[in-house]
């Protein structure tokens, strides 16, 4: 079946009440036959659910789909998108380890290598999205893991997977892609190459703005030491999350191709417009990756990256003025999103983090929703 299908024919095997579409599952446990039951059942002698810590059906069918979509073989599900980059990063690193990692990353994470990660001793070392040719020289003997966002929050930065996928397997390294701006319907990095894949499925993959959530696929034996240090820690996903999450998915296709159509249109018209400076969009032919981009992605995705004439005062007015648009931290949502991120999402970085992330201190990052792009371009029209 094709992937589209599978999103939505892809559920829980019916119960006896032959229900249409998967219920609700809201219970903290599951109960046993007998004492022989619970036994085998914790010793995984059993396949089954005990605790929704551990699995709840929910969940189960959220991640079936996730990693059906991404082509991987299993997949673990989070409470937050960066629960997953936490816990994934965590199962697989101790004290003395070093990362390596593209400077251009969401802030929380930045924010995770430079003051949580150290207080274990475990270091990080970034190179420049733009300059893959310098990530050998990065690597040290104590390199565990390779870990990069393309497209990159905010900057929309693109980098090639398979040229990763070589440098990590020449070295031994685990190559974790977040996947967050793609989506599986645009980029499965698994074929490309990569080892795990997450996505925060709060931005696009729910699209609606209602819940939180995050998910990691990969190799069975991989997920399978996730999945013991998560259900140890406990960053669950939420029943009815999963709930959101998995019937979201099944409109994921029509939505991203629709956000991607008007992104390109509407970063073709910012492009021209004369009071902008510098507009990134992956599918745009002035992007700096655009042949990349073109070869490992279906689409552009809906997140452009641009700068006003005039700097941070330009954007500082444009997000305090602008109209219809909504001024939120979130994007992936039906409705168009705009976002200063050197004051919001990467307030914690300094000048120098900034200038390293290739952040300018007056970059835009909008989301593009489902909106007529007529209204969206009037909005545009009349705030820049």
């Amino acid at each position: 079946m094709e992937k589209d299908t599978l999103a939505i024919r892809t559920q829980l095997e019916r119960t006896q009440y032959l229900e249409h579409s998967t219920p609700l599952f809201l219970t903290s446990s599951f109960v046993f036959e007998d004492s022989e039951d619970m036994r085998s059942s914790f010793t995984e002698e059993k396949v089954r659910n005990i605790y929704s810590r551990f699995s709840n059906p929910n969940v189960s069918e959220f991640v079936d789909k996730i990693a059906l979509l991404e082509e991987a073989e299993d997949g673990v599900a989070f409470a937050t998108g960066m629960a997953a980059i936490y816990n994934t990063l965590v199962s697989f690193l101790n004290a003395g380890d070093h990362v390596v990692s593209a400077s251009s990353i969401f802030g929380s994470t930045h924010t995770l290598f430079t003051k949580y990660l150290p207080k274990w001793n475990i270091t990080t070392t970034y190179f420049d999205i733009n300059a893959p040719e310098t990530i050998a020289e990065k690597i040290k003997e104590n390199t565990k893991i390779l870990f990069v966002e393309t497209p990159t929050n905010p900057g929309v930065d693109v980098i090639d997977i398979r040229y990763l996928a070589q440098i990590a397997n020449q070295y031994n390294l685990l190559l974790i892609i977040d996947n967050t701006f793609a989506t599986p319907f645009i980029q499965n990095p698994i074929p490309l190459g990569a080892h795990l894949v997450i996505h925060s499925a709060t931005k696009l993959i729910d699209g609606q703005g209602r819940v939180l959530g995050g998910v990691t696929v990969g190799a069975s034996e991989l997920i399978r030491e996730i999945y013991l240090f998560s259900r140890n820690t406990g960053p669950t996903l939420a029943p009815f999350n999963a709930w959101i999450l998995s019937k979201s998915l099944e409109t994921l296709s029509l939505r991203v191709e629709k956000q991607s159509n008007n992104a390109l249109l509407i970063a073709q018209f910012l492009e021209k417009n004369k009071n902008v400076l510098q507009v990134k969009y992956p599918f745009l032919p002035s992007h700096p990756q655009y042949n990349i981009a073109k070869s490992q992605m279906q689409f552009g995705g809906n997140v452009i990256a641009f700068e006003l004439k005039g700097g941070k005062e330009a954007g500082k007015k444009f997000i305090d003025t602008v109209e219809m648009f909504s001024i939120s931290a979130n994007l992936g949502d039906t409705r168009t999103i705009v976002t200063h991120p050197a004051t919001s999402t990467h307030s914690k970085l300094n000048a120098t983090e900034l200038k390293d992330a290739n952040l300018s201190e007056g970059l835009i990052r909008i989301s593009i929703g489902l909106e007529n792009i007529k209204d969206i371009i009037n909005v545009l029209q009349k705030h820049l």
